[in-house]
């Protein structure tokens, strides 16, 4: 038996087809664009993520003879898209996790003081990272498309629940607690959408998709919609939450870094969510077919991978990402330069949405492959940031840090990691721990695994980093730098 795992990503969909031993018997993959059309917004068009995830899903159907018995769906959280009930079609592009554009209505917000009511129910923070502001943004701003979604024509969710519908022809409209706790508009206590949130934000709870377990049947695929295929739809979960269970963190106090196009920390903290402090969220992990809910608290960090491919495309420093630890690797160190990425404002721990990218310490001796070194010791700094604030608000350090993500097979960056945060930090041999995961929910809930111990048999480990040395001073000059690169765009 295997699974057809589906992850449609910031800047493109993956798919793998896995077996019942956790191995990836073929891959698929497809990019789709990325628009800014103004300074701080970042758009997608919502077909281009459906065709995409069509290509990716026949690639991989391709690449081996193994016909999957189920299909498991993980995505990028937090960006909203609306689209037609009935035919499948978006009003207006999608507004992504990375649009900063609702920072104005976040401010209005705090300043009349829902702030801390926000946190209290969703275990979140008024930031333009989440989905509900910028629904805001679409009520206040395209009154064509906002007309639709009061009408009933339209519905709103995040891209699982887009991908969804599109999958059953337009059958089902939900998505998983996971997704929905990434909103503003879900009160993780209660397990439900909040009418209070819903009411402030001016999102009317009808147009919401319907909230389900992260594993068990909720449809089905359509075959005329869906490369011909009639397969249930077992497993949904925003892709930390999906990369956490790929990484077989079940229990209380496992933890994982996911370094894509950001890098985000979680840990586990069982079935209570707790207190979101020192900059951090509590989110839900996973809901079980009982209505069980599993917590998290996660450091948000918004660029990190992105800062490696703005070396590429931005400076053409290096031809291509793989590229970076090699020149890296040709300097001892940075030579004093520090970069913080904040090239989307910064989230955890400071969460500034008006902070920018800074470079700092260049001297007439400042070659490109410092520049490289800093970008990766920057990617550690964010890290171990987010670790110090977890130690701070759990009362315990995290023993030992599982990472995944397309910058996790920079061997480099796993050492400097490593001794940044004094654990181990332990790499899998299947790195796409976030596909991997949508696979395995799919699969427990259709039987291709009987139990989270049965798929704890199925992790390999390919590398551990122990601690070495840790520059206590270099992370000084970062946190100095951090505090620089603050409130620049408000400088007008």
């Amino acid at each position: 038996m295997s699974v057809l795992a589906l992850d449609a990503g910031t800047t493109g969909v993956t798919a793998l087809v896995v077996d019942e031993n956790g191995g990836v018997l073929s891959r698929g993959y497809q990019e789709f664009a990325q628009h800014y059309p103004e300074t701080g917004w970042v758009e997608h068009i919502p077909e281009e993520i459906w065709q995409a995830t069509l290509q990716a899903c026949q690639t991989a159907l391709d690449g081996t003879d193994d016909r999957p018995t189920c299909v498991g769906i993980t995505n990028q959280r937090e960006t909203a898209v609306l689209w037609n009930r009935k035919r499948g079609s978006s009003p207006r592009r999608a507004i992504v996790w990375q649009d900063r554009r609702t920072a104005g209505i976040c401010a209005e917000l705090r300043e009349a003081g829902h702030e801390g009511r926000v946190t209290e129910v969703t275990g979140l923070r008024l930031d333009p990272y989440f989905t509900g502001t910028k629904l805001t943004w679409i009520r206040r701003n395209d009154q064509r498309a906002w007309s639709g979604v009061e009408s009933g024509e339209t519905a709103i969710g995040t891209v699982d629940s887009y991908v969804i519908s599109r999958m059953t022809a337009g059958a089902r409209h939900v998505t998983d607690a996971s997704n929905a706790s990434r909103t503003l508009l879900y009160d993780i206590h209660r397990g439900a959408w909040s009418e209070e949130m819903c009411d402030l934000l001016g999102v009317p709870v009808s147009a919401l998709p319907e909230v389900v377990p992260s594993y068990g049947v909720v449809g089905e695929t359509d075959p005329d919609e869906f490369l011909g295929l009639r397969l249930p739809i077992a497993g949904i979960a925003g892709d930390q939450q999906a990369a956490m269970f790929g990484q077989n963190c079940y229990t209380p106090g496992t933890s994982k870094c996911t370094y894509g196009t950001g890098s985000f920390v979680l840990v586990n903290t069982g079935d209570r969510p707790v207190s979101p402090e020192y900059g951090l969220l509590s989110t839900v992990l996973w809901q079980h077919p009982d209505g069980r809910l599993d917590y998290a608290l996660e450091g948000s960090i918004f660029v990190t991978g992105a800062a490696v491919q703005w070396l590429r495309d931005g400076l053409g420093l290096i031809d291509s990402a793989a590229q970076s630890e090699g020149l890296a690797a040709t300097v001892p160190d940075s030579g004093g330069v520090v970069f913080v990425p904040a090239l989307t404002g910064l989230g955890a721990p400071d969460w500034d949405p008006h902070a920018r990218g800074a470079i700092f310490g260049i001297t007439r001796g400042t070659q490109r492959a410092h520049i490289a070194r800093a970008t990766l010791d920057a990617i550690a700094f964010e890290v171990r940031d987010v670790a110090e604030s977890m130690a701070a608000a759990s009362g315990t350090a995290i023993p030992e840090l599982r990472v995944d993500g397309g910058a996790s097979t920079n061997d480099l960056l796993c050492r400097i990691q490593a001794d940044q945060l004094q654990v181990s930090v332990a790499r899998p041999e299947v790195q796409e721990t976030t596909a991997l995961g949508a696979a395995f929910l799919a699969g427990l809930a259709t039987g291709v695994w009987s139990s989270t111990d049965e798929l704890s048999q199925t992790w390999n480990l390919d590398r551990r980093f122990e601690p070495g040395a840790r520059d206590d001073a270099a992370h000084r000059r970062w946190r100095a730098a951090v505090e620089r690169s603050k409130g620049w765009a408000e400088l007008g």
